[in-house]
């Protein structure tokens, strides 16, 4: 026996019914695996977390935070916010990025901060935006 598979096969009718009706429907489902994919490049959960920790940075300042160039940060931005895990507004000519409460939560699920730390700084902790 592997940890993979059973070797004898059984099936717990009313279970897996109960399992299978409660699946999202594949269409809920494309639309998820698009959104976790978001993050998976290493700029991108970069950028996230710097935002997580920063609460909301221009795109210059999260260029230098997480050491790529503005273009690059601005191109994996918006696939950030394609995603629906960053909002960003225009303040004057700088772009600030905020992360949206569903990029939070992607990021908390993902256990990015180390074991016994918080990723969420206090609000007073926070390095407050340009005003």
């Amino acid at each position: 026996m592997t940890a993979e598979g059973c070797d004898l096969l059984c099936l717990d009718v009313s279970r897996a019914e109960a399992v299978r009706a409660a699946l999202p429907k594949e269409r809920r489902s494309q639309a998820m695996a698009v959104t976790a994919k978001a993050l998976a490049d290493p700029v991108r959960l970069r950028t996230a977390t710097a935002l997580a920790l920063g609460a909301e940075l221009c795109v210059c300042d999260l260029a230098w935070v997480v050491g790529a160039a503005p273009n690059l940060v601005s191109h994996h931005l918006r696939v950030l916010r394609r995603a629906g895990l960053v909002t960003s507004r225009r303040h004057g000519k700088l772009v600030m990025c905020r992360l949206t409460s569903q990029g939070a939560a992607l990021l908390d699920a993902l256990g990015v901060a180390a074991p016994g730390e918080s990723l969420w700084a206090e609000p007073s902790e926070l390095i407050t935006a340009r005003g």
